[in-house]
């Protein structure tokens, strides 16, 4: 009875039972009451209805346990944590609130120190306008003229009478309010100052960390090159050996054929045909190729101007002319101890020697791979740097270990390690071009052509591809003609106002593109010719001293002169369209997109940028008296691209962002 009683009344048992009951309160109540029977029964005296119950209990409860809702419900509610029970018992707006409204330790610990002694309601008000007076806002309506006389009668009654201490009290407040809120505008607008400060200062650290991942990548992306190149050279060895392997196999049953025709007939070829041809031979010279960049480096651009990439001691002798094809790519150099030594700007190491002018040079030019150096001793050499034997250092294929690495992009040379290997530069000489009678001091070429001034006062044309020149420009004759065609001093041939220096060059410089050149002179004057009738076709009068260097684009001439100033002429009219002076003379200048610099007789390189109109200096001698040092005077500077070289009295060449 008992036990269909609460067999019928079991909470579980029901079709109206819900599957989770056991987790409500009612449902918890009711299994522990039946636990709690089914145990006081276990331990009570065995008698028939006792164990009758036991039984009964025993089988619902089972048949509730095996219920898989119910055992659903219990594992959900063993795995429930803490948190998810006392969130279950929150609503939700009181959830989202405490999500909003949460902070983290954290961010609690590292809270800003406030010094602003203003509230944030205080700096609100004071954002917005002041405003005006309600008189002045308020709607204008169309009165009467009577109306207005009435009025303007109580206004001058109200001015007249003596003010009130209230209205003195008023505008006293607001005079003071305002001065308030003047000094939080002060206040918020030295905060905002404050903050850019730290955000530069962030945007500064950010900028360091991400140049020092450039130059990582830089350095890898060279070694990465190097080891191209070592594969490429591996290759064309490994060809070549295939190919002789063949060749030689082709000879031997050559031989084996003729010993065989040789029986038939004695004698009936001849020797020489057995001889091995030149493509056959297995000892011929092995050429491997030189360093071409792929990509060009990109870190100097990002540092700041001025910034010094590496020295080089290049010669022990001052430079007298240097000049390179990319940033970071190959340059020449030449000086007083009659050496030209080509160098790996990447490396900071020297390459090889031209070898082959009996004189020092004097001017050179490099474009590309070609190379063309005039020399003292009156010649003209052309050179092919793709001929070179240099092997690129620490090629890391294949190595194994931590093998020292060379210096790369911003990295320092060994000092006193600037000796090239022998025999690097013998396949690099193309052919001499001889035909002027004193020394070569200036040339420059483009494409096929080449003009060359020399001492004995005239300008060659030369062509390149037939090695032999076209064209031979008198100056002399040229200032004459001018002025007898002219009838006036303009093109003449003009002594200078200043004393005659021995060091002048009598061609201080020449540039060319297609059939125009322009030519400086050591009178001072500026000539463009037309090479394809051979005369001057303007001359530009302005320079007091010998010109030393020009460079013209498509609308401006850059000169410089002994007279210690740099001149920038306007093509289109020959008007002077821009000057400035320095205190020595102007000995090399070139120019990029934005910089003209110059070598102006002192221990840096002179800047100009043209955007800014700034003038500025570059080198060694920048903090030469900080650090207690005294660099030599520059002689010779190039740039391109922003990357500037510069050579020395002493034979150092600086490299430096510019």
């Amino acid at each position: 009875m008992a036990g269909s009683s609460s067999r019928n009344d079991s909470p579980f048992g029901g079709p109206e039972a819900e599957d989770s009951a056991i987790i409500s309160t009612r449902g918890l109540e009711a299994f522990g009451r039946k636990v709690t029977t089914t145990a006081g029964h276990l331990i009570s005296p065995l008698d028939p209805t006792a164990s009758t119950h036991y039984q009964n209990a025993m089988s619902d409860l089972h048949k509730q346990l095996r219920r898989p809702n119910l055992q659903r419900s219990v594992f959900s509610f063993a795995k429930t944590s803490p948190t998810d029970m006392v969130r279950s018992r929150l609503s939700t707006s009181e959830i989202q609130y405490r999500a909003l409204t949460y902070l983290p330790d954290e961010l609690l610990r590292n809270i800003p120190d406030d010094e602003n002694t203003y509230s944030l309601f205080q700096g609100f008000q004071a954002t917005l306008p002041e405003a005006d007076s309600p008189k002045g806002k308020r709607h204008r309506r169309r009165v009467s003229r009577g109306r207005k006389l009435l009025e303007d009668d109580d206004k001058a009654e109200s001015d007249s009478s003596t003010p009130t201490i209230g209205k003195l009290k008023k505008e006293k407040n607001a005079l003071n309010h305002q001065l308030e809120m003047m000094s939080i505008r002060k206040n918020m607008a030295s905060s905002e100052i404050h903050e850019i400060d730290n955000k530069i200062i962030n945007l500064n650290s950010m900028r360091r960390i991400i140049l020092e991942r450039l130059a990582g990548l830089e350095q890898e992306e060279a070694l990465l090159e190097h080891d191209i190149l070592d594969v490429e050279n591996r290759l064309e060895d490994a060809q070549e050996q295939l190919d002789d392997a063949e060749a030689l196999k082709a000879e031997v049953d050559l031989e084996e054929k003729d010993e065989t025709g040789m029986e038939a007939s004695f004698m009936s070829e001849s020797i020489y045909e057995k001889l091995p041809s030149a493509s056959s031979t297995p000892t011929k010279s092995k050429r491997h190729k030189t360093v071409r960049r792929k990509s060009m480096p990109i870190l100097h651009e990002h540092f700041e101007p001025g910034s010094s990439i590496r020295e080089i001691q290049a010669h022990s002798d001052s430079i007298t002319a240097l000049d390179f094809d990319v940033p970071f790519g190959t340059m020449v150099t030449a000086a007083l101890d009659d050496s030209v030594r080509v160098w790996d700007l990447n490396a900071g190491r020297c390459m090889g020697l031209l070898e082959g002018h009996t004189a020092s040079v004097r001017t050179l030019q490099v474009d590309d791979n070609i190379v063309a150096t005039g020399s003292m001793d009156a010649t003209i050499r052309l050179w092919d740097l793709s001929r070179a034997y240099y092997e690129p250092p620490d090629n890391r294929i294949n190595k194994k270990g931590d093998d020292e690495e060379d210096p790369l992009a911003f990295g320092e040379t060994e000092e006193g390690q600037f000796d090239p290997p022998a025999g690097t530069m013998r396949d690099c000489p193309l052919f001499t071009l001889e035909a002027h009678v004193d020394e070569v001091t200036a040339l420059h070429f483009k494409g096929d052509t080449l003009i060359s001034g020399s001492a004995d006062k005239t300008l060659r044309q030369w062509d390149l591809e037939k090695g032999r020149c076209v064209q031979t420009l008198d100056v002399m004759w040229a200032a004459a003609q001018a002025s007898a065609t002219m009838g006036s001093s303009e093109g003449a041939w003009r002594q200078t106002g200043r004393t005659p220096d021995a060091s002048a060059d009598f061609v201080g410089a020449v540039q060319v593109f297609d059939a125009a050149l322009a030519c400086g002179t050591a009178d001072g004057m500026v000539r463009l010719w037309d090479l394809r009738s051979g005369q001057v076709h303007r001359s530009l009068v302005g320079h007091t001293g010998p010109v030393t260097c020009l460079q013209f684009d498509d609308v401006h001439l850059v000169t410089g002169s002994l007279d210690r100033s740099i001149r920038i002429w306007d093509l289109r009219t020959g008007a002077i369209h821009d000057a400035y002076a320095y205190d020595s003379p102007i000995t090399s200048m070139m120019f990029d997109n934005r910089r003209i610099v110059s070598a102006a007789g002192e221990d840096v390189a002179k800047v100009y940028d043209k955007t800014d109109g700034r003038h500025w200096d570059c080198g060694s001698g920048v903090n030469a008296e900080e650090e207690g040092r005294t660099p030599s005077i520059v002689e010779r500077v190039r740039i391109k691209d922003g990357y500037l070289t510069e050579g020395r009295k002493d034979g150092i060449v600086g490299i430096w962002t510019c």
